[in-house]
């Protein structure tokens, strides 16, 4: 297997710049495995989709609007993005430019809202300064504030950076604030959303409720490894970066009461389909566990929890097309984007969806 078998002709035009509104109202590709059948249908459509006793798993966390821009004292314009606090005001954070910035030097972020101040760059393990800096944040007025608190007011959501190149001139958009968020977002931590989950309504939700279908919450916070394509020619030498996640008690009841009643683990995006499969037991059940994940799931990886996954179309050469390649196969998953290309079908974080049923 290399990487190149993950590539795939994908015009500008298919890259949505802008959300289906209502959520539940994007397309979705159905596709059964066994039978080789497919369906065109509509997100809403899932309560008549999926069955009475399955078992659907979202991913509740919620994204920090943690980009920043700013200025150096020298007048140069600077863009940061916060990616973990590290305690006592300290964060790990991407800046650009990086190689410009000094260790002790200050600078004013969003018109003076918020000040920081380069700590230092760490190096990697080759002895190289890494991307990453890590900076001291506090409010402009240097008064006592959270800065996550801080960030709500005044940060920007870090969309990825294919589809701000799609928005063209005018990539900001107000709306982003409450549509790149999940509507079950709850643990503040991601840098980026878990877009699977961006489908869901409230009231798509009481339907899957009504219709005998139970609902469960694990945390995994998206991290950079999301938006990174694998550019080594075998996967298997590509690193991952981890991700926090936690997967509670009443998660693992939920898969045990679903696998006793013969209903399915369906999992809404491969945020929760990695966190699942990273407590899975061999039984097909699921133990609690909280940690740091470097699960990379590719053909040939054993799947055993998750029966039926939910989730966006993906970046080529990304971990999470190989993901999807290894719960159905990759020449499969290759046709079946194929034929969501030749149907205009919108692809990646705001674009439409796929179901891959048993």
């Amino acid at each position: 297997m290399k990487t190149s078998d993950f590539e795939y002709e994908l015009p500008a035009r298919a890259i949505a710049a802008h959300p289906t509104e209502p959520r539940d109202a994007a397309r979705v590709l159905v596709h059964e495995i066994a039978a080789d059948r497919t369906r065109h249908l509509h997100v809403r459509d899932l309560p008549e989709i999926l069955s009475a006793g399955d078992l659907v798993v979202v991913n509740d966390t919620r994204v920090r609007p943690a980009r920043l821009l700013g200025r150096r004292r020298s007048g140069g314009a600077l863009e940061v993005l916060l990616l973990a606090p590290l305690g006592e005001g300290r964060w790990r954070a991407l800046v650009k430019p990086a190689k410009r910035l000094v260790a002790g030097e200050e600078f004013e972020l969003e018109g003076g809202a918020l000040h920081a101040r380069a700590i230092e760059r760490p190096r990697g393990d080759d002895g190289e300064p890494g991307a990453e800096w890590i900076v001291e944040v506090r409010s402009g007025g240097n008064r006592a504030a959270d800065v996550d608190e801080l960030l709500e007011v005044h940060g920007r959501m870090p969309l990825p950076p294919y589809l701000r190149k799609a928005r063209g001139e005018t990539p900001e958009d107000p709306a982003d604030r409450e549509r790149y968020q999940t509507v079950f977002a709850r643990k503040r931590g991601a840098i980026a959303a878990p877009t699977a989950g961006l489908h869901f309504t409230h009231a798509l939700l009481e339907r899957l409720t009504a219709s005998g279908i139970e609902r469960a919450a694990v945390t995994l916070h998206v991290g950079l490894g999301t938006f990174q394509s694998v550019e080594v020619d075998d996967p298997a030498r590509h690193a991952m970066h981890a991700e926090d996640f936690e997967l509670g008690p009443d998660v693992a009841s939920a898969v045990a009461a679903t696998r006793a009643r013969g209903g399915r683990v369906v999992a809404i995006g491969t945020t929760s389909f990695r966190t699942l499969e990273s407590c899975a037991e061999p039984d097909r059940l699921v133990r609690a566990d909280r940690g740091a994940t470097r699960l990379f799931v590719r053909p040939g990886t054993e799947i055993r929890v998750v029966d039926v996954l939910f989730t966006n179309f993906h970046l080529p050469r990304s971990t999470l097309l190989m993901l999807v390649s290894a719960f159905a196969g990759r020449e499969r998953i290759l046709r079946l984007y194929a034929e969501a290309l030749e149907r205009e079908y919108r692809f990646f974080s705001y674009g439409d969806a796929m179901l891959l049923l048993p």
